[in-house]
């Protein structure tokens, strides 16, 4: 059932309109701007109930999805850094909607599976405190105006860089190493999806297939295209997983490509390097 049928970003020339008037101020970073529309990313469509958006680092899948749903209002349980001008950004999109949102409808990250598996599994005694400081130092520097100016802020350069990449579990988790318990991480992951994707909602998946196992991945989609047959359900996933890209009647954007597109998930990369391995190694396997 479509909630959103559209989503509008700003054109690369509205985008140059705005920063020709910052472009005297010294800024080390002018995100999300110039990231969505190098891709060509101006219009999706959500003709299906699942539409997929696939691409590697960089490619800003996570970035269009964190701007859906800044633009909509969704709920999400852990912080996202917004950055200087990300409300300047979401300012400009537009959004056709089929019905009324759900209030339940909401983002899920990394992020938040991340955090809830800590929250239930816990971390090693003495560990709770510099979790906490990671994550008041992730934040510090991923808004930090930090400008290198002699070898003696390299570290620190390295730091926000750091924070600057990385999303805050990935920060925090290889900061706390082996502190953090890693067993039963897949069964936690899997339940907090089961637990926050109800029936009738729009739900927005950011890389779901972090934390979880090759079955559990294909447990998910199963889970995904239930309730999006079912019960209801329009979802929108960042993935480059490719169980959840092989999803029946699923649509996928492709922003791997110079100029995004709509494709076939045996045409992507991603999919072709596991297809190659495979075949490469197809006479290993016994039946």
């Amino acid at each position: 059932m479509a909630y959103l049928s559209q989503f509008i970003y700003p054109s690369a020339e509205r985008e140059e309109q705005f920063l020709h008037g910052i472009r005297e101020t010294c800024y080390t970073s002018v995100y999300p701007f110039q990231i969505l529309s190098e891709h060509g990313v101006r219009v999706l469509n959500f003709d299906e109930d699942i539409v997929v958006l696939y691409g590697g680092n960089g490619s800003g899948k996570t970035t269009a999805l964190n701007v859906i749903a800044e633009a909509m209002h969704l709920k999400r349980d852990a912080l996202y850094n917004k950055s200087s001008f990300f409300e300047d950004y979401v300012g400009m999109c537009d959004q056709v909607l089929m019905r009324e949102l759900p209030s339940h409808s909401r983002i899920i990250t990394s992020d938040d599976v991340f955090d809830f598996m800590l929250n239930i599994r816990g971390i090693n005694a003495g560990i709770d405190a510099r979790r906490d400081d990671l994550f008041q130092e992730y934040y510090q520097n991923k808004e930090s105006g930090f400008q290198l100016r002699s070898i003696e802020d390299y570290e620190q350069l390295r730091e926000v860089n750091a924070a600057r990449r990385l999303t805050k579990s990935k920060y925090v988790k290889g900061r706390l190493n082996a502190n953090v318990r890693e067993h039963s991480n897949g069964e936690t992951a899997f339940l907090y999806f089961t637990e926050n994707i109800r029936e009738n909602g729009l739900y927005l998946l950011d890389e779901p297939e972090n934390s979880l196992s090759p079955q559990r991945q294909m447990e998910l989609a199963e889970h995904i295209a239930r309730y999006a047959r079912f019960f209801g359900c329009q979802f929108v996933i960042a993935t480059h997983s490719p169980f959840l890209l092989a999803m029946k009647n699923a649509k996928i954007y492709n922003l791997d490509e110079e100029k995004m597109r709509v494709s076939k998930w045996t045409e992507l990369g991603n999919v072709r390097a596991y297809y190659e391995f495979f075949r490469a190694h197809e006479g290993e396997f016994t039946i």
